[in-house]
């Protein structure tokens, strides 16, 4: 049996492939849904903010006469650098004594088991990846804003939703007489009466979803006045989306985060209303790993989820591999005037 080297066994290729395979059957993150992925070139990103969405009638002329250029008003260019993202994991001298004891035995079912628990504890660095994503995503979606502060560093992007955008309900929908179906009427009209389109879709979180359920006039408007009848989650939201024509998402997933706390993607007492379609791009851009090491040929590079670069670099001493996973990602948002950001709780 030729020698089994860890320089060989962990290589960028084979994580990312051992990654892509792990994860083909998982369901997107639901801000992934939203910000579909995309790589651009360099650091700073540009995008175009309309102020409304309405259409300007095009003016009229006489016959023979130059045409009047029309003015780009209503639209807010807005650039940022965008944020660098870096962590390593190391195959040690340890872990390579204990697979040279495993190839003694000439069992490749222990083998196997050893380089399956390497791989597994280097899909964390991607795990985490991707959750940094959403956790930038859903922070965007719920507050109109990104802000990102650890190890020394400090990223801050306002994305400009109106200050009339984020509201606090007149009356907490953790009381049973709030009229959820009136303000989510309401609000659907301020964003059509400003930019022309009315939002379909809406998020929340289980505890403000528990709301909703409990809430009197939802209640009898599916059940009959006064009736205390159990009433079916589904029931709620057709009966919801039959008077608004707004499908409500309940998103439950959770992350730790900088600090090792866990903290919920979707947060409590907020629910987010929003258009069709997508809100923006998640934008990766090209890491150094990517632009620099992958054509210098002193380290193993390859690209899995769009753009992230994963990289294995072996060293002599100590003899180790380490594996570093990088990704310069930022979404943009040009509908941040089509959304609607509520506190629930007054």
């Amino acid at each position: 049996m030729p020698q089994l080297s860890i320089f060989n066994i962990i290589m960028s290729q084979e994580l990312t492939s051992y990654w892509e395979t792990l994860t083909q059957d998982r369901p997107p993150y639901f801000g992934e849904t939203l910000f579909p992925n995309q790589q651009k070139l360099g650091l700073d990103l540009q995008w175009l903010k309309g102020a409304s969405n309405l259409p300007v009638v095009l003016k009229p002329s006489s016959y023979d006469a130059k045409v009047l250029p029309r003015q780009r008003l209503g639209f807010d260019k807005l650039t940022a650098s965008m944020p660098f993202f870096k962590e390593s994991m190391l195959v040690d001298e340890e872990m390579r004594q204990e697979l040279n004891k495993v190839l003694e035995t000439g069992n490749q079912a222990y083998i196997d088991a050893i380089t399956d628990r390497i791989f597994r504890d280097e899909m964390t660095l991607l795990d985490g990846a991707a959750a940094r994503r959403e956790q930038m995503r859903m922070m965007l979606l719920t507050t109109g804003a990104i802000s990102i502060t650890a190890n020394g560093q400090a990223y801050s992007y306002d994305y400009g939703v109106p200050a009339a955008n984020k509201i606090t309900v007149g009356t907490s929908w953790s009381s049973d007489s709030a009229d959820i179906i009136g303000d989510i009427q309401k609000w659907q009209d301020q964003v059509e009466e400003t930019t022309g389109v009315r939002p379909t879709r809406a998020v929340c979180s289980r505890k403000t979803w528990g709301y909703i359920l409990k809430n009197t006039d939802i209640r009898n408007g599916i059940l009959g006045n006064d009736s205390a009848a159990p009433v079916a989650e589904n029931a709620v939201r057709q009966y919801i989306q039959s008077m608004t024509d707004v499908d409500i998402y309940v998103y439950t997933k959770r992350y730790k985060d900088d600090t090792g706390t866990t903290q919920k993607f979707m947060p409590d007492d907020t629910f987010v209303l929003m258009p069709a379609g997508n809100l923006g791009t998640g934008w990766f851009g090209t890491t150094p790993e990517q632009s620099d090491l992958m054509s210098q040929g002193v380290a193993n590079v390859s690209i899995t989820d769009t753009g992230v670069a994963v990289t294995t670099i072996a060293t002599a001493d100590p003899v180790n591999v380490q594996t570093k996973v990088s990704m310069i990602y930022l979404p943009d948002f040009p509908v941040a005037d089509q959304i609607i950001i509520a506190d629930v709780i007054a």
